[in-house]
């Protein structure tokens, strides 16, 4: 397979459009994206669209990625759709990865987009619990909150992960929010604030909880071969990794297999360790899956996150940034574009442009993206290694 570089990203600030379409708002990650590039939309050679639940939420069931791209006169080459749950954007990473490192095409533009507000809350919820089996999970009421939440209490029994541990995760994640011009949220919390909010679901108030956004991110890939023609500082694909889960009822809800083997398939086909990683950002749905995320891909002993974050090894400045980009729970999670948004978040620090949140140092980074639960288990999980 050739080596693959990012040469150009781009997302729109997370946040409530209700008066802009899903199309608009791809179309803007995309041209920040070609712009960021250097490249004109008559070179890019296939598409790949990521979205989740635009069906459900605008009536737009099909060709998101053709109307986006027709939109910046990109027509006539190849454009696939995918929905793969709150993965559907790295999913459709990865498949550009794929494409570009097989050596079919050169160029390829990969666009994560959601909207998911709307005047109707139930709808939104509607919308979400289809990332369930619908006739026997999500459908009667076994939503992502729930699901966290006994995840929650089962780590607090096993390991003695404390209340205050967890919620330490969304005061770092806000306090990050804050030095992110593209973040949902960026206004700091408290440990008061975090154990005062509305309760979701117990142990779980609504600051453990990532909030629903509307946004897009882009990124366009280029072969080797070809990306020193557009730019001097591409940021390459170490690994892109697709994992699904096993659904065994007997397993362990404090760790995710899928995510373990998705870890041990990226960092071996890069050639690395957990150890080599400068930053990470992980899918922080709920604060437990923070803890949850980072013990499962390595970066963090089992069992070990609470200290972690008690000595602030995750801070900005810590042994092992994770979230730099304020993560789900204060950039907001527009599921179809959190995956490439993460891609986005990556490349900025290994290229030194994260400003105030910028991590040192920063040469090799990992994103993590799963969605979907199924008999308790994730549906889908991606992971990418970027490097310098």
């Amino acid at each position: 397979m050739r080596e693959v570089g990012v040469i150009g990203v781009g997302m729109t600030k997370f946040s409530k459009y209700l008066g802009t379409s899903l199309k608009d708002l791809g179309r803007v990650a995309c041209l920040a994206a070609l712009k960021d590039a250097g490249i004109s939309p008559k070179d890019i050679q296939v598409g790949y669209c990521g979205n989740a639940v635009s069906g459900v939420m605008t009536g737009q069931t099909m060709v998101l990625g053709q109307l986006i791209m027709r939109d910046l006169g990109i027509v006539g080459i190849p454009i696939t759709n995918i929905e793969n749950a709150c993965s559907s954007g790295s999913s459709a990473f990865r498949e550009g990865w794929i494409a570009v490192a097989a050596g079919l095409y050169d160029v390829a533009l990969v666009v994560g987009a959601e909207k998911l507000y709307a005047s109707d809350t139930g709808k939104t919820v509607q919308a979400l619990a289809g990332a369930s089996d619908v006739e026997v999970e999500g459908g009667l009421g076994l939503i992502m909150p729930g699901v966290w939440a006994m995840r929650a209490k089962k780590h607090m029994e096993k390991y003695g992960t404390t209340i205050d541990q967890l919620a330490k995760v969304s005061v770092k994640n806000h306090k990050n929010g804050c030095f992110n011009p593209n973040s949902q949220y960026q206004k700091e919390c408290t440990l008061e604030e975090v154990h005062k909010a509305r309760m979701i679901c117990d142990p779980l108030t609504v600051l453990h909880c990532s909030p629903i956004g509307d946004g897009a991110a882009a990124a366009v890939l280029c072969s080797k071969e070809k990306a020193y023609q557009y730019t001097t500082k591409p940021i390459w694909v170490a690994a892109s990794i697709l994992t699904t889960g096993t659904y065994d009822i007997l397993r362990d809800i404090t760790s995710n297999e899928l995510e373990r083997r998705a870890a041990k398939e990226a960092y071996e086909f890069a050639g690395i360790g957990p150890e080599d990683i400068s930053l990470a950002e992980v899918h922080d749905c709920f604060t437990i899956a923070e803890f949850l995320r980072c013990e499962s891909l390595g970066l963090c002993p089992e069992g070990e996150y609470g200290r972690w974050v008690d000595e602030g090894l995750t801070e900005i400045g810590g042994k092992l940034p994770v979230n730099p980009s304020g993560g789900l729970l204060a950039k907001g999670h527009p599921v179809g574009a959190t995956g490439v948004a993460q891609v986005a978040e990556v490349v900025w620090h290994l290229r030194g442009e994260a400003g105030k949140r910028q991590v040192r140092n920063a040469k090799i980074g990992l994103t993590h993206c799963s969605g979907g639960a199924i008999m308790g288990d994730t549906a889908a999980c991606t992971v990418q290694i970027l490097k310098k």
